[in-house]
């Protein structure tokens, strides 16, 4: 069953760098930004995770906790957390589950070939649950200060 805005996500579990066992249930009480991306070590996807690792004491501060998803494997995964110092985890989504439950697996383009990859997007959950807001198809410019700047209106209630 895909998510829907307003409603609550159903639980997960994923495998997440440092050894973790994400889910959902087990965050309850807290905020959640699930934010998407194609590739570690990418460019885009650097700059992002970069994004959200320079707010993530404004992120604490409002009650936040982030995670970055892709479907690397958990190795891939460290390093880029390491080489890039985020002080986050990244949850490795090699079946796509998490993929398929908050339906962003699209058709893309590129070269002119047409495949399945996963589209830049980010969800921000409440402290029940509740998907509260989704951004699709994210440009990376601004868009860590827009999920921020939600995060801190949610949490301020």
């Amino acid at each position: 069953m895909a998510i829907a805005l307003d409603q609550p996500v159903a639980d997960f579990q994923a495998q997440a760098t440092s050894g973790q066992t994400i889910s959902l249930a087990g965050l309850k009480g807290q905020q959640v930004v699930i934010y998407f991306y194609p590739k570690d070590s990418t460019p885009g996807c650097t700059t992002e995770g970069q994004g959200f690792r320079d707010q993530h004491a404004a992120f604490e501060a409002a009650n936040t906790v982030v995670f970055g998803v892709s479907r690397d494997s958990l190795k891939s995964h460290e390093n880029f957390k390491l080489k890039q110092a985020f002080p986050f985890e990244l949850i490795s989504d090699k079946d796509e589950a998490l993929c398929q439950l908050f339906d962003v697996i699209k058709l893309k383009k590129l070269y002119g070939k047409e495949y399945l990859g996963v589209d830049r997007s980010t969800f921000l959950i409440d402290k029940d649950g509740v998907l509260r807001q989704e951004w699709r198809g994210v440009k990376v410019p601004g868009h860590v200060d827009a999920v921020l700047e939600q995060a801190q209106r949610l949490n301020n209630g």
